[in-house]
């Protein structure tokens, strides 16, 4: 048990506030809490400290949602759950909360949830005097015969104090007291008796009035009274009074009684006679309570009901009767009344805690709500049975008294039933029994545990072939009878190769809607079905999929006319077939012989004769193409028969072929040959000619562009190249050395070519770095030396001792990250051989870790976590197991091992930003880029791999997956068709980045597309509207002045921005010096006097040019009539013409441009060979030179500070075959030592090892040099 006090100080009065917290523990881990405060506190005054008076933390407020139940509408206190701390939240008012009870209390109950705890709270009420006393009437008359003797009582009104003990009225004093005293008696009830009893007989001839004041005062602080006037008629005698026929009455009621019931009689009698003798009753002093629920028949006495009666609010009621006479006399007796209980009260329920949604695999046992019960009745009528419908997979408990449980029975399946209506029933043991229910609605939270499933597990579908790119094939569809995100679906497709050709690139899904996109056109030709497989995936955790296979059959249309094989068309052939003279009817020519490569009906073939010199003479084979004769051969047919044979296919369209069959009717070849001297080929004329000059003018520009475009990077390349490879000052001079012979005669070469190799002095790289090995020697080369070389041989070290004292008996390499301080990675048992002291052994690990060693049995020791471990800060430990014993010397033993950190998916994808936006300019090609969407996971593997998905949404009514799309992989987003700013200007939409963890993780960006105008709309004249037809437009009258308004152009432009703003210029006009065009408004004026020399027909052509860049333009033609009425207008115009501008010279222009630039291309060509020729032949001279070209650095250029990497220069010989045509060095990589591999089994050839890097890996190097050299290669020092 746990106390606390408060101490509070009242008007500088110290007033102790004791507390008492009991905490006690029950089968569901709850408490109870007492405290008590003072009534009447402002709203926030502090009550208690909830959290540590209950011993929970602040943040097990804050997560476990606490709350406080009441079972009232009025909440007194509230709960801080950032403080702990109980408050108040609505004034107190002891006399209304609790009346007359002592003590008074409220209760309230603090629920918590993960897991649910509930503690009930208890506050004690403490009263202060803030009531004053008061009595019910402000006077009392009293009538009082002059006889009455010495000690009559007379009784007196009670005065009324709401507040309790020691604020309640503690004594009465009644004032003068010449005549009467006072005299107090306390009642069973706690209530007070006042009776005024007489000391002196009064005299009504002295003193007929008397007037009294009767003062209450309560004890407490500050002390507060109350008074009443008592008048006194002194009337003349009655000496007997009324005497009750019983002093106590009790009596019996039940708390459900009717209004009128009688409760009991009381009765008086009256020894007087006549009206002396008459008694009337009343109960003048009752409390207020008591007087509205009896009330007494004056005349009878019996009383009766006059209110509810509630056995919960009070059980026993005090009734003081007073009997009257008209004399003055009186006589009181007390009536107690018993409220017997009846079962009138429903019971009640309050649901405590209560989740609405419960998820389909939680285990039976699972809690969903708590309930308390409450039954204000007492006794049988009180206790309540509580149950739940029993066809549902629920059951009902109880925890505590007054409370019950609702926990699941079975395993639940939300596909079966997503939810259950559950009715709790409540009734008690009263006769008749009430009841009362509640109904609750509980909804099963969908797990995945149904994979997506298609409609069918095989689709085919028919796409014609030349489809356009884009072109949607179908949609797939695949269900999910999981819930949201559950039964969400993305679809992808299953990658493989078609005929060499990945299917990414024939075929396209939308992810989100299982559309299938063709990526290009298909042609039946080349591919005449394919097979893919789609996997559709829901976004649950884990993830379930289902495979369907599509058959994409391509259908083939009539793309491709047929193809004649024979004849073959020549252009320079004259004759192509001869028939004899003699030739009979259906004498076989020859055969057209054509293909399509169609199928089908698109490659049925047929043969029709199109035009013949004699069509009665020949025909052609309508199936088989075979052309014969129709007719016997006479003389008079012509030697020269020219046959034109179309070929057409059966498709629809059909698509056809010509080909020109010459025939000659002749019997001997020389009569052919006389006959054709003469015989013209058929010219066509090429109507296009200047299409084709200036296809074949922008053929040759491209060729040339791109000539120059490649010469130039060359050139660069080439430069930059040099620019690494001689970026040092230091001079190349040849030098030709002495003629060294080969005196071992094993070379390959007779002579040996020298070379020295130089580093610039302030080189931060070494001069050679060979990394090659083997069982080699290598000779490391110190540059600071000076030429000593070193032996390095490789060592193995042996980690291991086959006899270590210490053995891992079980380990886990790989720990996640989430596992508590605690979790056990490794078990190792020590043993060292030795006795006593030298046996003893000691295990310890490196302490910097978030590991620790833990002895547990002897000789055995446990590894164990620390600390939280994080593997995006440390993704893998190496724990140093040391052991040494207490010998001396100590001996000690070391075991490494590596423990890794496994990835738990606690981060979300991050994007960079978390709003893009992004200009797109209309008119863009379908499928254009936009830009890539990247957001970083710092989890690893499959937690970290991030997958893009485009939230639905309509813009503008239309589906924003029409509009864009993210590749759910690289998170490109493309547009799925061209914008138009005039259609939509900009759209916002939203991209989920989810990666593939368990659960999975996510995050939202939003991006914005703007559509950028582009001036894609020329101005549109809306007046003067362009007629052929149209004669005269406007007339402008001879006496028209300065500045008169002939017209005015009106035009439109439907792009926005610069690209809509309009300038009017006059192009060309009959008479310039006669109008102008206002720039900006278009409006046509004269600017000089209108004469009579000016000629009546005048034609302005006005140019409307928009802003943009590059600008757009129309024109429009005004006629303009200078005349003073209409038919001097129509007089002069019947004969206007048109103005036609012809370009006469395009052609030549064209012609011209062509062979400029076929000239400077062709020149071009020419110089490059002629330059790539000339070097050649400088190389064939320079290889055959059999004098080495040695780099050579003079004496200035030593370095005299001793600052350079390299203090020495090496001389190397190097042997080269002397046909040769390759470079004699190679670049190496630097490193920071010199080393040299040397073939000890060699007898004096050098090798040359090729580096795997060429010296471009190093900028800050201007020449490294590396050679493999023959042992006994001597290496002379000298100072660069």
């Amino acid at each position: 048990m746990m106390a606390r006090m408060w101490i509070t100080d009242l008007r500088g009065r110290g007033q102790a506030l004791f507390v008492i917290l009991c905490l006690f523990k029950l089968s569901s881990v709850t408490g109870q809490a007492r405290y008590s405060v003072p009534e009447e506190q402002a709203e926030g005054s502090f009550v208690g400290n909830i959290a540590k008076d209950l011993g929970l933390d602040v943040a097990r407020l804050i997560s476990g949602k606490a709350r406080i139940i009441t079972k009232g509408s009025r909440q007194y206190v509230d709960l801080n759950r950032d403080k702990g701390t109980l408050v108040i939240k609505e004034r107190i008012d002891r006399e209304e909360l609790c009346g007359k009870t002592t003590p008074c209390s409220f209760s309230f109950e603090v629920i918590l949830e993960n897991p649910i705890q509930l503690y009930r709270v208890t506050v004690e009420v403490i009263d202060i005097n803030d009531n004053s006393p008061s009595f019910p009437k402000d006077e009392i008359s009293l009538k009082i015969v002059e006889n009455a003797a010495a000690g009559t009582r007379f009784s007196l009104v009670t005065a009324d104090d709401p507040d309790v003990g020691i604020n309640d009225i503690q004594k009465y004093i009644l004032k003068p007291s010449d005549h009467f005293k006072l005299e107090v008696q306390s009642q069973p009830d706690g209530g007070k008796f006042i009776e005024m009893v007489l000391q002196s007989t009064l005299d009504r001839e002295k003193e007929e009035t008397h007037t009294l004041v009767l003062i209450a005062s309560d004890g407490g602080e500050p002390h507060r009274s109350g008074t009443v006037r008592i008048h006194i008629t002194v009337l003349d005698a009655n000496d007997n009074a009324p005497v009750c026929s019983q002093p106590v009455y009790k009596a019996e009621v039940k708390e459900n009684s009717p209004e009128g019931t009688v409760v009991t009689t009381v009765s008086a009698n009256d020894a007087d006679k006549g009206v002396n003798g008459e008694v009337t009753y009343s109960i003048p002093y009752a409390a207020k309570e008591a007087k509205q629920l009896f009330e007494v028949n004056v005349k009878t006495g019996e009383i009766k009901v006059s209110g509810n009666l509630d056995f919960e609010k009070s059980k026993t009621y005090q009734l003081n009767v007073q009997a009257n006479d008209h004399g003055g006399y009186s006589d009181t007796c007390k009536v107690i009344i018993q409220i017997t209980d009846m079962n009138d009260n429903v019971p009640t329920i309050q649901l405590m805690s209560f989740s609405n949604s419960i998820s389909e695999d939680s285990p039976p046992g699972t809690t969903i709500a708590v309930i308390n019960v409450d039954d204000e009745d007492s006794g049988g009528n009180g206790v309540v049975k509580c149950s739940i419908n029993s066809d549902m997979p629920f059951k009902i408990e109880s925890s505590l008294t007054g409370y019950y449980t609702i926990v699941t029975e079975d395993f639940l399946d939300r596909e079966s039933i997503p939810e259950y209506n559950i009715t709790i029933t409540v009734s008690d043991q009263g006769s008749p029994p009430l009841t009362s229910r509640k109904h609750i609605n509980v909804k099963v939270s969908d797990v995945n545990d149904n994979p997506p499933k298609f409609d069918q597990s095989e689709y085919s579908k028919t796409v014609p072939e030349n489809n356009s790119p884009g072109f949607s094939v179908f949609t797939l569809s695949a269900s999910d009878a999981d819930w949201g995100q559950n039964a969400r679906v993305s679809y992808f497709l299953e990658e493989k190769e078609i005929n060499g050709a990945a299917v990414s690139s024939l075929v396209s899904v939308n992810s989100e809607s299982g559309v299938i996109h063709a990526v290009r056109s298909f042609d039946y030709e080349q591919i005449k079905w394919f097979e893919f497989n789609v996997t559709a995936r829901d976004a649950g955790s884990p993830p379930l999929s289902s495979v369907a296979t599509v058959r994409i059959i391509v259908q083939d249309k009539n793309d491709n006319p047929p193809q004649v094989l024979y004849p073959v068309q020549t252009g320079g052939s004259l004759v192509a077939e001869m028939v004899p003279r003699s030739a009979d009817v259906g004498y076989l020519v020859t055969k057209v012989v054509a293909v399509d490569v169609d199928s089908g009906q698109n490659a049925w073939l047929s043969y029709k004769l199109q035009k013949a010199t004699d069509r009665a003479l020949f025909e052609v084979g309508l199936q088989n193409g075979e052309i014969r004769t129709i007719r016997q051969v006479t003389d008079k047919d012509a030697v020269k028969q020219r046959l034109t044979v179309i070929v057409e296919d059966n498709g629809q369209p059909s698509r056809s072929a010509t080909v020109i069959v010459n025939v000659v009717v002749a019997d001997s070849f020389p009569e052919v040959l006389s006959e054709f001297t003469d015989f013209t080929q058929d010219k066509e004329y090429n109507d296009n000619l200047t299409f084709y000059l200036v296809l074949a003018l922008a053929v040759v520009s491209f060729l040339f562009i791109t000539c120059l475009v490649v010469i130039i990077s060359v050139k660069i390349y080439r430069w930059r190249q040099s620019r690494v490879m001689y970026h040092s000052n230091l001079p190349v001079i040849p030098y030709y050395p002495p003629r060294y012979s080969d005196t071992l005669g094993t070379g390959t070469l007779q002579h040996v070519y020298n070379y020295e190799v130089c580093r610039t002095t302030d080189s931060r790289k070494s001069d050679c770095k060979f990394g090659i090995a083997g069982s080699q020697n290598v000779l490391i080369m110190d540059p600071s030396s000076t030429g000593t070389m070193q032996r390095i041989q490789s060592e193995k070290s042996i980690l291991d001792e086959p006899d270590s004292p210490l053995e891992l008996m079980s380990f886990s390499n790989s720990i996640s990250e989430d596992s508590p301080p605690g979790t056990t990675i490794a078990v190792i048992n020590v043993d060292d051989e030795d006795s006593g002291g030298n046996g003893v052994v000691k295990c310890s690990i490196n302490s910097d870790m978030p590991f620790k060693i833990e002895s547990s049995l002897t000789g055995y020791y446990t590894i164990v976590t620390e600390d939280f471990l994080d593997r995006e800060s440390i993704p893998e430990y190496n724990i140093t197991i040391t052991v040494s014993d207490q010998g001396s010397p100590p001996l000690t033993s070391r075991k490494h091992i590596n423990v890794k950190l496994s990835d738990v998916n606690d981060n979300p994808p991050k994007f960079d930003q978390s709003e893009y936006s992004k200009t797109v300019p209309e008119n863009n090609s379908p499928g254009f880029s936009v830009f890539t969407l990247s957001a970083s996971d710092a989890d690893w593997g499959q937690n970290a791999r991030v997958s893009y998905f485009l939230e639905e949404k309509e813009i503008n009514g239309a589906a924003v997956s029409s509009l864009v799309s993210v590749n759910s992989e690289s998170g490109v987003i493309h547009a799925v068709r061209s914008f138009d700013y005039e259609q939509i200007k900009w759209f916002e939409f939203n991209v989920t980045a989810r990666d593939a963890g368990s659960p999975p993780l996510s995050s939202v960006a939003t991006v914005r597309i703007i559509v950028q105008d582009k001036n894609d709309n020329p101005p549109q004249v809306l007046y003067p509207v362009q007629t052929g037809v149209s004669l005269v437009a406007e007339m402008v009258p001879r006496s028209a002045d300065v500045g008169y308004l002939v017209t005015k152009v009106v035009a439109v432009d439907v792009d926005s921005g610069q690209n809509a703003w309009l300038s009017y210029k006059l192009q060309k006009a009959t008479d310039r010096a006669l109008f102008e065009v206002g720039l900006q408004n278009g409006e046509i004026r004269t600017i000089r006097q209108v004469t009579d020399k000016d000629a009546v027909k005048q034609r302005l052509t006005v140019i409307v040019e928009d802003n943009g860049q590059p600008s757009r333009s129309a024109t429009v033609i005004v006629n303009v009539a200078v005349a003073d009425s209409f038919p001097e207008v129509l007089s002069e115009f019947t004969d206007f013409t048109q103005d036609k501008e012809y370009n006469d010279n395009l052609t030549f222009y064209l012609v011209l441009a062509l062979a400029v630039v076929s000239f400077l291309f062709i020149t071009c060509l020419v110089v490059i060979i002629s330059v790539k020729i000339y070097r050649w032949r400088q190389s064939r001279v320079m290889y055959h030179s059999n004098l080495p070209v040695i780099p050579y650095y003079p004496p200035r250029y030593s370095d005299t500070l001793g600052t350079g990497t390299l203090q020495h220069v090496y001389n190397y010989e190097v042997c080269r075959t002397t046909d040769s045509r390759k470079s004699d060095c190679k670049f190496g990589i630097a490193g920071s030592q010199n080393v040299l591999i040397m073939d000890p089994s060699s007898t004096g050839t050098l090798q040359r090892i090729q580096s795997e890097k060429s010296i471009l890996d190093e900028p800050d190097s201007p020449l490294e040099v590396c050679y493999l050299i023959h042992h006994s290669l001597h290496t002379t020092p000298r100072y660069c």
